[in-house]
């Protein structure tokens, strides 16, 4: 049964459900709920409508609103996602990814607005904002043939 509110500290945990929590200075297995606040905290997944993380780190982050500030997400699934200071190795957004002083290394949106952040690649309808990335699509397309070139040439010496 799921509970209405969840207050947590210095505590190592396995499945936390509820409709708000606070969680701080722990680490949790899985995280579910409405409207998730972590402050400091360790988690494998991370699934709610309203996450704000706060010098945590998680695998699997995923709901309506991601918020992170001096945090990591490997991977980080939302409607709106927000890096504030922090870091995630992928990014994916329904709408729109806010990017401020971050690193990212794949980050697809629909609209990406970014402040002074690094990517290896950004996907995206609109990109908005001061973004240092080390791939555009044209130097994308150069090493997916590239790639193709080498594993073709390696298929024909296999047959030999």
């Amino acid at each position: 049964m799921e509970e209405e509110s969840v207050e947590i500290e210095n505590k190592n945990i396995g499945i936390v459900e509820a409709e708000f929590m606070n969680i701080r200075q722990s680490t949790v297995r899985s995280v579910e709920g409405g409207h998730v606040e972590l402050q400091q905290v360790g988690a494998l997944s991370i699934d709610g409508d309203r996450v704000e993380v706060t010098q945590g780190a998680a695998v699997l982050m995923r709901g309506t609103n991601l918020s992170l500030n001096q945090s990591i997400g490997v991977l980080t699934a939302g409607n709106t996602t927000n890096l504030n200071f922090s870091f995630a190795p992928v990014a994916v957004s329904a709408d729109t990814t806010t990017v401020n002083k971050s690193a990212a290394g794949i980050i697809a949106a629909r609209e990406i607005n970014s402040n002074n952040s690094t990517s290896i690649l950004m996907i995206g309808k609109n990109i908005n904002g001061n973004v240092t990335t080390l791939l555009d699509w044209r130097s994308a397309l150069a090493i997916g043939a590239i790639a193709g070139g080498i594993f073709g040439l390696f298929s024909i010496f296999k047959k030999r």
